[in-house]
């Protein structure tokens, strides 16, 4: 049902008229000190992509690279992390792999199911529809922040806590609206993501920048340059998709294309039913915004507007 031939966030194979497979993989370096977290972290992102697609993770296998650097104690921890997501999620963990590496990696290859009628695409949004993002941006600059000692220990423990928190929560509540697109913000920033959902879809989208989300010191952190090489990357790859009004200020510009570790939901949903979703989404705690608009086509793919 969904290959490579899009930019989906995951592959879908249909076993029979009443299920679909889910199938996506994901993993990558540390970025916070402590296992634990970082399994933690790992796992949610890796899962998130079945989220995005409107299914249900069942089974993930293990994928670890191990340092000579890492003690036995590190390694449990960072499964330990891994597992403890897995079993929110409720996921098995039937197995997995491991190899010897000069630089620590770990992830997920994650299963899940969805009846093939709710499949969420992100190609499949309609003109006039709203979008809602559910998670703040940023958490790129803020752990390259922190790989610098930068940062405090409150905003520390703010995007850890926002990358560790699955987004099985705003999927299952943005199911029941029957959205008409979704995809997760990962590493591509918002507006890559946002782009591919525009492109694939045949339309334009305009974003309110000052109504997207942000983490309380990342547009601080992208004035003073602290911002991940992945930004620029992005920045550079949707110059000719992406066109930033003049009055959009330079940092938060940066925050826009910043890459996400484990980031929220863009889901594309119609106008009668977005505030009743944000509405049930907070109810749960979840952050829950309206960023803007799938338009008719424009001069770009995505146009931010201040």
């Amino acid at each position: 049902m969904v290959g490579f031939d899009g930019s989906d966030d995951a592959a879908v194979y249909r076993v029979r008229d009443d299920l679909a497979v889910i199938q996506t993989i994901d993993f990558f370096p540390p970025i916070v000190d402590d296992p634990y977290t970082f399994g933690q972290i790992a796992a949610a992102n890796a899962i998130s992509d079945v989220y995005a697609m409107g299914g249900e993770p069942k089974i993930a296998l293990n994928l670890l690279c191990v340092s000579d650097q890492l003690t036995n104690e590190a390694i449990r921890a960072i499964l330990e992390g891994g597992a403890d997501k897995a079993m929110e999620a409720g996921i098995s963990i039937a197995g997995g792999h491991s190899i010897v590496d000069i630089e620590p990696k770990y992830g997920m290859a994650v299963t899940g199911f969805c009846h093939p009628d709710n499949v969420r695409t992100n190609n499949g949004a309609r003109e006039g529809d709203l979008l809602i993002l559910t998670k703040p941006l940023g958490s790129g600059i803020l752990t390259t922040a922190l790989s610098a000692g930068l940062l405090d220990d409150a905003a520390t423990a703010d995007v850890i806590r926002v990358m560790a928190h699955l987004n099985k929560y705003a999927a299952e509540a943005m199911q029941r609206f029957s959205p008409s697109a979704c995809t997760d913000v990962t590493g591509f920033g918002l507006l890559g993501h946002a782009a591919e959902m525009a492109v694939g879809s045949g339309l334009g989208m305009v974003i309110e920048s000052s109504r997207v989300p942000l983490f309380g010191q990342a547009a601080a952190f992208a004035r003073d340059g602290i911002i991940p090489g992945g930004a620029y990357r992005n920045r550079d790859f949707l110059k000719d998709k992406v066109l930033l009004e003049d009055d959009i200020p330079r940092d938060i510009a940066d925050v826009l294309f910043d890459p996400q570790t484990s980031g929220g939901l863009l889901i594309a949903i119609h106008e009668r039913d977005a505030d009743t979703l944000v509405s049930s989404l907070r109810a749960h705690g979840e952050t829950a915004v309206i960023i803007g608009q799938l338009t008719a086509r424009k001069e770009a793919a995505v146009i931010v507007r201040k």
